[in-house]
């Protein structure tokens, strides 16, 4: 029973390429048991590359600029979200939110309330080992 939980919750960090399964089909259909052991020491991450500093820092500025109560005229990496762009702690708390949507991770509240920067935001995903 326990097996039955745990394969779901394994499946939802593996990411399979197309261009890795169709070589792996094709390697095993032509005989070549070797294609398989292979592939199994891959690295199994949900992703192939890390981002770069310069990635997190761009996207972060893109989620930053598109909210409503931003001037984007006004968004710098090193922008503080209530003293620089004049939002309080419920649009910080939107523009946390966001930021998890974007890269596609959930930040625990007490880390969340801790961002209250560009430059928090962006330190917090570049060290995520999740962040996609």
């Amino acid at each position: 029973m326990a097996a039955a939980a745990l394969r779901p919750a394994i499946l939802r960090h593996i990411r399979l390429l197309p261009t890795t399964v169709a070589p792996l089909a094709a390697a095993a259909a032509a005989g070549q048991p070797h294609a398989q052991a292979l592939w199994l020491t891959r690295p199994m991450s949900s992703h192939d590359a890390q981002l770069t500093r310069d990635e997190v820092v761009d996207r972060v500025l893109d989620v930053l600029k598109s909210h409503p109560k931003v001037d984007p005229s006004k968004v710098t990496p090193d922008a503080h979200f209530e003293k620089d762009l004049g939002l309080d702690s419920l649009d910080t708390v939107e523009v946390v939110m966001a930021i998890e949507e974007e890269f596609k991770l959930e930040i625990p509240d007490l880390e969340a309330d801790k961002i209250d920067s560009m430059q928090l935001a962006i330190e917090y995903i570049v060290n995520h080992p999740m962040a996609g």
